[in-house]
């Protein structure tokens, strides 16, 4: 089906990363939040990337004559970058997830539709995570904000097509529990999540634990910490009424009388 308009692109097969589709995220602190996701297009899509110049190209057109002006800015923000490179923000290189892609990342004030490939609606949120693959509806256009001229690209909706690896630390439950067949619920969690007593050549440290969780205590706190008794020892009362006066000159208890007699 052909564009409406050529600032409109329908993408190839893409991959999903940074998938905030079911709930609006916020990059920065304080900014808006919006639905979005990063779209990794694979570099041997040429056709896609074709399409996405064309479209930023109108788009820088379409900023000359009716948000700049009149005049084209010697520089100019452009969304798309090369996963081969480095990011924009910091100049690390990529993740590598990013590697031999076109990188750029759609976002939207509204929530996008989004649909599997019989044009069902999906619903559930678990279906939609960072590393499934996808064709993508969007929309670059020109912008001014803040004394910065660029283009920005508009999240339209997503047709799931396909699962991918999971990108950003999520796995399976196979990969959680396939260990631990036939363990009880405690012993497979002892198992997932101990940790070595003593790393070789590190001391080891004696923990008090508390009823949640590690009693970590600073040493202004030490000081008003009373004394405990040894497991299974009396607790001796700390009341100044019941403590009895010792004689420091013949070592007897006072018992009412005088000290030194």
């Amino acid at each position: 089906m052909a564009n409406i308009n050529i600032q409109d692109v329908v993408t190839g097969k893409v991959r999903l990363s940074y998938v905030h589709l079911f709930t609006p995220y916020a990059s920065q602190q304080g900014g808006e939040p919006k639905y979005s996701t990063t779209i990794l297009v694979p570099k041997t899509d040429i056709a896609t990337k074709q399409r996405i110049d064309a479209a930023i190209n109108t788009a820088i057109q379409e900023g000359v004559a009716s948000r700049w002006n009149g005049v084209r800015p010697p520089v100019i923000a452009i969304p798309v970058y090369d996963g081969d490179g480095v990011r924009p923000s910091d100049g690390m290189p990529f993740g590598e997830e990013c590697k031999g892609h076109w990188v750029f990342t759609a976002s939207s004030k509204q929530a996008p539709e989004i649909v599997d490939l019989t044009m069902q609606r999906i619903l559930n949120a678990t279906e939609i995570y960072s590393g499934i693959y996808a064709r993508v509806s969007v929309r670059f256009f020109p912008y001014a904000s803040n004394g910065k001229k660029g283009i920005g690209c508009g999240l339209g909706p997503v047709q799931k097509i396909e699962d991918g690896e999971p990108l950003g630390g999520r796995i399976s439950a196979a990969t959680a529990f396939g260990d631990n067949v036939g363990q009880s619920p405690m012993t497979a969690q002892a198992s997932a999540y101990a940790q070595p007593s003593q790393y070789p050549g590190q001391p080891v440290y004696n923990t008090q634990m508390s009823g949640y969780g590690q009693n970590s205590i600073s040493p202004q706190q030490q000081s008003y910490q009373t004394p405990q008794p040894a497991y299974g020892q009396p607790m001796q009362q700390a009341n100044p009424q019941n403590q009895v006066a010792i004689d420091p000159i013949t070592g007897a208890p006072v018992n009412g009388g005088v000290m030194g007699i």
